[in-house]
């Protein structure tokens, strides 16, 4: 649920795996406002499990859970609503599913990283870099104000690195990993130029793909690995089974495959 939706590919995802455990499940798309989820939900009969939550509703998820985990707590938004025993519980798989989709990809060692963009995505990945070992975290933005509440979210983090604003202007490859969380539109050429040496590079867009930065980067991440291993947690959590991540994974490609043909 969320606003837009239509482009979601989570619908794709959790029914391929569905199928492929098989699981009489139903999994759909809701369009739902700002200021509409606690009536949505209001609304929801016994059968619902959980729900998937994206822009602009993680921050009223949080607002409307009864239980809250820890992680959701640290990123400060939730993408996860469970049900149950008549209680609705709160949880983030952006944060793990981000530690997840690098690890997948990349086994060196991560000690600074820059965040371009400094909203919801830029706290939890910049988290994410941070379990990943990260002592240091730049978060590149156009304007610093903007990214005030993802470098407090970071900096709250147990192993707290140190965190700062720069401008965007200033990114560079000067780092062991860049997580862009900023629309293909911002990815100028001289961005794009500057992050060409970088070690890692983790794009949080998936749809278009590729991107501008996409082409950077000795080890790239993407926006699917991402949506599929965020949405394999989610997966199990509302199931109790174990993700068929190759089949959810797989049906994510063939989607875009088909947005691009």
């Amino acid at each position: 649920m969320g606003d837009p939706i239509a482009h979601s590919l989570s619908p794709v995802l959790h029914r391929a795996g569905y199928v492929a455990v098989g699981l009489d499940w139903e999994y759909d798309a809701a369009l739902v406002p700002a200021g509409g989820l606690a009536g949505f939900v209001a609304g929801l009969g016994a059968e619902w499990r959980g729900l998937s939550v994206t822009a602009p509703l993680k921050r009223e998820a949080m607002a409307l859970a009864d239980v809250v985990s820890d992680r959701a707590e640290l990123v400060g938004s939730a993408n996860t609503l469970l049900l149950t025993g008549g209680e609705v519980h709160a949880d983030n798989t952006d944060l793990p599913g981000a530690v997840a989709a690098v690890r997948e990809r990349y086994d060196g060692s991560i000690r600074s990283a820059t965040i371009l963009g400094g909203g919801a995505t830029a706290a939890s990945t910049g988290l994410a870099m941070v379990e990943l070992g990260a002592e240091s975290v730049r978060v590149a933005v156009r304007q610093p104000e903007r990214a005030e509440e993802a470098v407090v979210r970071i900096a709250a983090h147990h192993a707290a690195p140190g965190v700062e604003i720069i401008s965007l202007d200033d990114a560079n490859d000067d780092t062991d990993a860049i997580v862009s969380t900023i629309p293909v539109a911002a990815q100028t050429d001289r961005l794009v130029a500057a992050c060409a040496g970088v070690e890692v590079l983790f794009d949080v867009v998936y749809d278009p793909w590729p991107t501008p930065l996409s082409g950077v980067g000795g080890t790239v991440v993407s926006g699917l690995d991402l949506l599929v291993h965020q949405a394999a947690l989610q997966f199990t959590a509302f199931t109790g089974v174990a993700a068929p991540l190759a089949a959810m994974r797989a049906a994510g490609e063939a989607a875009l495959r088909e947005r691009t043909a």
